[in-house]
């Protein structure tokens, strides 16, 4: 057949099948970006609504969100130095953070890994931060365990433990020279507004700002009610949640992207369950510092929940949708 004869044919634009997915576009322009749906071995991962909304935007997924918790707990540090309110000496500091660094080290080499460093900075801030002792070596003991535990105790491919978290609970629980700091912190409004301002910045980069959300809605709902119960003043539970140990665990210690689940749901969960394991502690087993020993039982639990957890191991600097990632989004079937 002559091509002149049917020009309409030729000039045809190709039909393109129907979308298996009609509402992706929608949900996309509702929640601002892409709906990632990414294959991660033989099972698919997606990314829903509501963890976009509490993650961090994709033009700062290389910056590494390691950098701005260190930035974040450093300058705790030296305002609570500066300020005379920790009573942490250069000795403490120096043998955490060279116990921290040195175990990173070694551990690496042994078991043939990259040394990272900004992993163990991160836990010795920690510790500084939240555990005093009789003398420098259960500091160090702390700072040992803490480290080794991200190597040593290892299961579908990431640590059981918060390494710092760990760290606490067996010094304080093995020696009894050890302990932890939640009074030095006071209950003074403007230090947990500026530690939660500060945490949700960070944790937001990181993407698991609502791990701390749910865990002191929680917390504070358990409190609240509580109080009720027994005709106390709500004056009570609001100190309570006025104090900076508590608001810090809450944003740079159970917020952890490599020690909680990956996915939403189950992230609520592990928050949740975390705050009434610490409301046990605390009130029924008069620990003061319980909030550490719940966090390390929701760990132990937490590879049992990600059986069930589909979504895509989070790695650093991956936290969201890179401009790579994109090629990769809603693939053609």
């Amino acid at each position: 057949m002559n091509k002149a004869h049917c020009p309409q044919v030729l000039s045809k634009p190709a039909v393109k099948p129907p979308s298996r997915r009609p509402y992706s576009a929608l949900i996309s322009r509702i929640i601002g970006r892409p709906l990632e749906i990414r294959a991660t071995g033989s099972r698919k991962t997606s990314t829903s609504a509501p963890s976009r909304i509490l993650a961090a935007p994709a033009s700062g997924a290389r910056i590494d969100p390691r950098l701005f918790q260190i930035a974040a707990l450093g300058a705790l540090l030296i305002f609570g130095v500066a300020a005379r309110a920790f009573e942490i000496t250069p000795a403490e500091f120096f043998v955490i953070g060279a116990t921290a660094l040195t175990t990173q080290w070694a551990m690496s080499a042994i078991f043939a890994v990259k040394f990272e460093a900004k992993s163990a900075l991160i836990t010795t801030l920690s510790l500084t931060l939240l555990l005093r002792a009789e003398a420098l070596w259960p500091l160090a003991a702390a700072a040992f365990i803490a480290i080794a535990s991200k190597f040593l105790l290892r299961m579908r491919g990431k640590h059981v433990f918060n390494p710092a978290n760990i760290g606490i609970v067996a010094v304080t629980l093995a020696t009894g020279a050890a302990w932890t700091t939640p009074g030095q912190w006071g209950t003074a409004v403007w230090l947990a507004a500026l530690i939660a301002g500060v945490g949700s910045f960070v944790t937001w980069r990181a993407s698991r700002l609502d791990v701390p959300l749910f865990f002191l809605g929680v917390f504070a709902m358990l409190l609240f009610a509580r109080a009720t119960w027994l005709g106390d003043p709500l004056s009570i539970p609001m100190l309570r949640l006025q104090n900076g140990a508590l608001v810090l665990f809450a944003f740079f210690m159970i917020s952890d992207p490599k020690t909680t689940p990956d996915g939403l749901l189950p992230r609520i969960a592990f928050a949740a369950g975390t705050a009434m394991l610490a409301y046990v502690f605390i009130f029924h087993f008069y620990k003061s510092d319980g909030v550490f020993y719940a966090l390390a039982i929701a760990c132990l639990i937490r590879p049992l929940v990600e059986l069930f957890d589909s979504a895509r191991p989070y790695q650093w600097r991956d936290a969201t949708i890179s401009a790579a990632d994109r090629k990769l989004i809603l693939p053609a079937e």
